[in-house]
């Protein structure tokens, strides 16, 4: 029987949330995982130093695409300084479960993105 966190994980990853692209962007970047073919573009629109909107696009597995899903509706309205303090068990407890070395680099590519389009 799966649990509650699987299951969320599965939701949004078959309709993930901020899913597509962001004409008012201030920043974007695409990042990918040669090992497993996950690739995400990430544009956020930054206003005094607060993440206003957020979205991504690309091809991925589950988890990475329930990351980017999460991750961007965790991200919104936030300010710059909270994003940046963001890591790998930040993004452990947004997901609600525990992954392998292999998954959890899949989980960590739109973090990575989001990073760097913040220090940008």
């Amino acid at each position: 029987m799966a649990s509650i966190y699987q299951e969320i994980i599965l939701q949004h990853a078959e309709s993930p949330h901020n899913f597509g692209r962001l004409p008012s962007s201030t920043n974007k970047i695409v990042l990918d995982n040669p090992l497993c073919g996950d690739v995400i573009q990430m544009e956020v629109e930054i206003r005094g130093k607060i993440v206003t909107d957020i979205k991504f696009t690309g091809k991925g597995c589950a988890i990475s695409k329930a990351s980017a899903s999460l991750l961007t509706d965790f991200a919104k309205g936030k300010k710059i300084d909270e994003l940046r303090a963001l890591d790998k068990t930040s993004i452990i407890k947004l997901l609600g479960v525990e992954l392998g070395p292999n998954r959890l680099k899949c989980a960590l590519l739109p973090l990575e993105a989001l990073q760097k389009l913040i220090h940008k």
